[in-house]
């Protein structure tokens, strides 16, 4: 992510200096512009995350150029803070009605400067581009919300009424509503009754506006879900404010929501890899099965230059691909000898039972295709589906070479563990047949460069 831009417009070069300083201390990336007239230029050039200006400078001052900032479409969402020596309340009334952010005196620019700075920042990076769809019959009151939020740097979009919003919402997924009551075709209430009974949409935070006459309908809706409601006429200022708010606090709400499911996968995951250890600690030739795949999964991936994300959801994938072993029965699963077919029909359950127990957990859908398809074949004749070549998703295609290499390098109670040279020449038998021809180069490769340690790793006794 890139640093916050900020243009800093002070005639004094030394409070310019200052500034620059301090906030490039705090990793805030700064340009400088000496009177109203550069900054106006400069605020034009490129965008910023925030203008600083002084109030008095040649050419064009602070008040002048905060109210062509505003004026100016490309520019009217830029933040604006207003730092100045004169301390009179008409003068910072002047600077909230040419549209600053904030206005702080010299005098306290010591204390209040930069945690205005980082909350305006922090606000903007939440709130930027944030998509608000209003809904009202009145062309003229669409026109002004919707230039009113604009100029505070939301996306707008516009419905005269229900059904044409909810159509709207469906489609573009706002997050925030802002509607009025007494509407054609479809009032406010029914619109807000229809979007909270939509489960795509019902978490949206939606904003009644109306008439003073009407606050007892508006107060029940507040029981039916809407988030706030507003009272005409009222100032667009306060519009704003409801929606930075409403916007702010349900972000927080969804960071927060978030990190509890990530702490509850965490934990559930953690449960899952302590199964599958279990699982393997029942038989000694089982024993490190999951993280020698996973480690040879790694080596191998990593040579087929995947990203960090996808290395570690594959490392991860492989960790788990016998995951469904934990349905098998025991007499089965950890028979000294060979299989019967109906005993080996019952295992070519587990990449299934793998699937399904990993299919309620949130966040695993890019995990299950490689624990489902690790037992198909290049040459369609393997299990449970008989996909064929590029049909099986390449993450099970990498598990399948570490999988069949782990298997044949295994001590067995029924047959001794091959070397890596015979266990390499059956893969290269096998190319196009079992095992994936792309996977199987780029474990050549990493085996032959020595950067698999296969006589370091506790391998497994079957598939």
């Amino acid at each position: 992510m890139r640093n916050p831009h900020v243009l800093i417009v002070d005639d004094s070069k030394t409070i310019r200096s200052l500034l620059s300083s301090q906030l490039r201390k705090r990793s805030i990336d700064v340009t400088e512009a000496i009177d109203g007239l550069q900054g106006l230029y400069r605020s034009r050039e490129r965008h910023y995350d925030l203008v600083i200006t002084d109030i008095i400078m040649p050419n064009m001052d602070g008040y002048q150029l905060c109210s062509e900032i505003k004026k100016n479409p490309a520019t009217q969402s830029t933040p604006v803070i207003i730092l100045s020596t004169n301390e009179r309340n008409d003068q910072i009334e002047k600077g909230f009605e040419v549209g600053a952010a904030a206005y702080i005196t010299k005098n306290n620019a010591k204390k209040e400067l930069i945690p205005y700075v980082h909350e305006i920042l922090n606000k903007s990076k939440i709130l930027r581009d944030k998509l608000i769809l209003v809904v009202d019959d009145s062309k003229h009151i669409l026109n002004v919300v919707k230039s009113g939020l604009s100029g505070a740097g939301f996306k707008v979009i516009t419905a005269s009424n229900g059904v044409e919003a909810y159509a709207i919402a469906s489609k573009e997924i706002p997050d925030l509503i802002i509607s009025d009551i007494n509407m054609p075709a479809m009032n406010g209430i029914e619109f807000c009754e229809k979007i909270q009974k939509t489960p795509a949409l019902s978490r949206i935070p939606f904003v009644i506006m109306s008439s003073g006459g009407e606050r007892r309908t508006m107060r029940e809706l507040l029981h039916k879900g809407a988030s706030a409601f507003l009272v005409k006429p009222f100032n667009i200022d306060q519009l704003v404010i409801t929606a930075e708010k409403l916007l702010s606090d349900h972000f927080k709400m969804e960071l927060q929501q978030r990190e509890l499911l990530k702490t509850e996968r965490t934990l559930i995951l953690g449960s899952i890899a302590s199964l599958v250890q279990a699982l393997e600690a029942r038989d000694s030739y089982t024993r490190g099965h999951s993280d020698a795949v996973a480690a040879i999964s790694l080596k191998i991936a990593k040579k087929m230059s995947f990203n960090t994300h996808e290395l570690e959801r594959i490392e991860f994938a492989a960790r788990l691909h016998d995951l469904g072993k934990i349905g098998i029965r025991d007499d089965i699963l950890l028979k000294p000898g060979p299989l019967t077919t109906p005993e080996f029909a019952l295992i070519k359950q587990h990449p299934e039972l793998g699937a399904d127990i990993l299919r309620p957990i949130p966040n695993m859908e890019d995990i299950i295709p490689a624990v489902l398809y690790h037992h198909e074949r290049i040459d369609g004749h393997g299990y449970p589906h008989g996909l064929a070549g590029n049909e099986i998703p390449i993450w099970a295609r990498i598990i399948a070479v570490a999988d069949v290499y782990d298997a044949l390098t295994t001590e067995r109670p029924y047959r001794k563990a091959i070397d890596h040279e015979k266990a390499m020449n059956i893969i290269t038998q096998n190319t196009n047949l079992q095992l994936c021809a792309e996977c199987i180069k780029s474990f050549k490769s990493v085996s032959s460069d020595n950067q698999v340690e296969i006589e370091n790793l506790d391998l497994p006794q079957r598939i």
